[in-house]
């Protein structure tokens, strides 16, 4: 079993990253962005004040991180493949980017005529971080952003990836099993999400053993939670969690995930607190129907562009286009949304290996809302769904 991203993984996409630089010419990169250095090198950590850049010089076929002195024991188990020289501290009497401007220098990247990847131009920041751009510190090399073209690489999910994923599946599949078994009237969401939560964890951790390591900062092996989405509250697609007691009568929108890797998936079900009324159980049935439509839609080969189009169809075809809110889904894996995504302004291709939140719903005002999501894999010939969830009304509905 598959716990985190294998070295041979990441020497693949240590050859990803030469081929992106030599079809634009560049002599290499400087990359700031957590997920990006993640992808290359493995390496997680606490974004704060201190710059942390990712370094590549394609030719020399060194990649180096520019850590700062307390990351320097951290970034120690990194493949062999991949070197780190630390600077001291943020601000410091000497500014970390110029720091990072001798290494770009040292590892012969600023120089007349080049030309240098980056995913922004400086450090990102936050944290009270003030700096420099990369372009006003280098001395002779131009720079070109390349975040879109990295993330386009990342869109497909290698073999690694999506075994992650699947397993992050099955332990979401065990945090929303426990959040619905402990769902009652009189019941504050916070008590039964963190009860289920908890105890999804820690089976996961028994489990999975020694091996397994939660990998981002702030994260819990397995979650499950209603994130405000009780009662009529459940009409507001990205509610925040305000401790509501449950009530009979209540629809219930959850959300469950883990982490595995670094990776993640989706799942999000609409449950009934009690015997569902008659228009309850009308947009519920609707709302399967939509994610039926829209998970019957995807193929390889044609654009995110049209499940979009076909699932907006539906709403204005059964006359509820009002209870519209977004679109029908979006990428993920690293990130809990990443592109592309299914959109009417999103004309990219859907290729195999691509993996997918499909999520339509229905959200109607002073009312309720409805939405179940799953995360499915895009095959050659159509989808493989990743969860697995129950979806019916009957086994959602909580007597």
């Amino acid at each position: 079993m598959l716990l985190q991203t294998s070295n041979k993984e990441l020497k693949r996409r240590n050859e990803k990253a030469k081929r992106i630089l030599s079809e634009k010419d560049l002599e290499g990169f400087c990359l700031f962005s957590p997920t990006y250095i993640f992808y290359f090198t493995g390496f997680s950590f606490i974004a704060t004040e201190r710059p942390i850049a990712l370094l590549f010089n394609s030719e020399k076929d060194v990649m180096e991180l520019v850590v700062p002195a307390l990351e320097k024991d951290h970034v120690e188990d990194l493949p062999s493949f991949i070197q780190a020289e630390s600077y001291p501290e943020y601000p410091g009497k000497n500014h970390p980017m110029n720091f990072v401007k001798k290494r770009i220098n040292d590892l012969g990247l600023d120089k007349k005529s080049a030309c240098l990847g980056i995913d922004s131009d400086g450090y990102a920041g936050g944290y009270g971080y003030k700096g420099p751009s990369l372009s006003e510190t280098l001395d002779h090399s131009e720079v070109e952003n390349i975040k879109e073209t990295l993330d386009k690489t990342m869109m497909v999910k290698s073999p690694e990836e999506i075994e992650m994923i699947k397993e992050s599946a099955r332990w979401g599949n065990l945090a929303h099993r426990l959040l619905q078994e402990y769902s009652a009237p009189g019941m504050i969401e916070t008590e039964i999400s963190e009860r289920a939560s908890f105890e999804a964890s820690m089976a996961m951790i028994k489990t999975l053993g020694e091996d397994y390591s939660l990998t981002k900062y702030g994260s819990r092996p397995a979650s499950a939670n209603f994130r405000g989405q009780i009662g009529s509250k459940s009409a507001i697609p990205h509610a925040i969690t305000t401790n509501a007691k449950l009530k009979e009568g209540d629809i219930l929108i959850t959300g469950a995930s883990s982490e595995v890797g670094g990776y993640i998936s989706e799942l999000e079900r609409t449950m009934v607190l009690g015997k569902p009324t008659a228009k309850q159980e009308k947009y519920f049935n609707l709302i399967v129907e939509l994610q039926d439509l829209a998970l019957d839609t995807i193929e390889p080969g044609i654009p995110c562009s049209k499940v979009d189009e076909v699932v907006r169809k539906f709403y204005k075809d059964k006359g509820i286009w009002e209870h519209w809110r977004h679109h029908v889904g979006h990428a993920l894996g690293y990130r809990m949304h990443e592109a592309p995504f299914f959109d009417l302004g999103d004309e990219t291709i859907i290729e195999p290996g691509m993996v997918f939140s499909v999520e339509p719903g229905i959200f109607i005002p002073g009312f309720a809302g409805f939405r179940h999501s799953d995360t499915v894999l895009v095959t050659e010939d159509g989808i493989e769904y990743i969860t697995y969830y129950p979806r019916d009304l009957e086994s959602l509905t909580i007597d």
